[in-house]
């Protein structure tokens, strides 16, 4: 089965100097070879994520996905930068869908490529939009591997300009490259992975009821707020260096349940990045 990601638009950068302008502005490498997608961000020049989602490459072009609700933004901030780049960005929202499959699928049209987060969260697919008069519009599996693997989406679980990359794990799930040269924010982010601390992070929440935006709260202080909440669960983004007994937390007055991702290197009760 394939799912429609309605919240979910494609761009396109083409041309001989695309390569360079995405390397220039995202904080991912960018790939070389087709099938597998990495997480990007934009960010502001003071290091908050502006835009995120996967990009791959296919047949010299790249393909990109980024938020609705943020895409108009995305669109003309890409539109400056490369004023002075050989490239060309198309919105493929009037002529492409996005889409999602847990498993490889054959298909002999459009792009799939594998998002290799948290050790696999299936595939995105990008089709022309005849070609997707069969995907699923209401499906909710991806939102739900994603929650459970403590995968923060632009959108669904912040808002524009309200985080850093280190505060989704982006640091540790190859969302940036520090070893590349620099990119817009590129100084905010690297001065905080050299000082070796980020006390913000995703958490997983196991809770009954709630919305995004509810506090989480242990004792009487807030540590965090829910992103979107599907199936009793919720990724939480929040002070971990201020969760000691995470069995004393609770959102709305009820007790929630609290844990850390598998794939995180992080600790509740420490800053330190590993």
């Amino acid at each position: 089965m394939i799912e429609l990601r309605q919240n979910r638009v494609a761009f396109r950068v083409t041309g001989p100097e695309a390569k360079k302008l995405l390397n220039d502005v995202l904080t991912c490498s960018i790939p070389e070879t087709a099938g597998t997608a990495k997480w990007w961000a934009l960010l502001s020049p003071q290091g908050k994520i502006q835009a995120e989602g996967l990009i791959s490459v296919y047949q010299d072009a790249y393909y990109l996905d980024v938020a609705r609700d943020i895409s108009d933004r995305f669109f003309k901030r890409m539109g400056m930068y490369k004023l002075r780049a050989k490239a060309d960005i198309a919105d493929l929202r009037g002529s492409h869908f996005v889409g999602w499959s847990a498993d490889r699928i054959t298909m002999n049209v459009g792009i799939q490529d594998e998002d290799p987060r948290a050790g696999g969260l299936g595939r995105r697919l990008i089709v022309e939009q005849g070609h997707a008069q069969d995907w699923e519009p209401e499906a909710q599996g991806f939102n739900r591997t994603r929650i459970g693997l403590g995968i923060s989406e632009l959108g669904s679980d912040f808002d524009s300009d309200a985080l850093f990359p280190h505060d989704i794990g982006m640091d540790i799930l190859e969302g940036v490259d520090f070893s590349k040269g620099c990119y817009v924010g590129q100084e905010v982010v690297s001065r905080m992975q050299h000082r070796g601390k980020a006390r913000r992070r995703p958490i997983l929440v196991n809770l009954g009821t709630g919305q995004k935006g509810d506090d989480i709260i242990i004792g009487e202080k807030v540590v965090g707020t829910l992103g979107e909440v599907e199936g009793g669960a919720a990724i939480g983004n929040a002070r971990i260096d201020k969760i000691r007994d995470s069995g004393e937390a609770s959102v709305n007055g009820m007790p929630v349940k609290l844990a850390v991702p598998s794939w995180a290197s992080y600790a509740f009760g420490s800053d330190s990045i590993s």
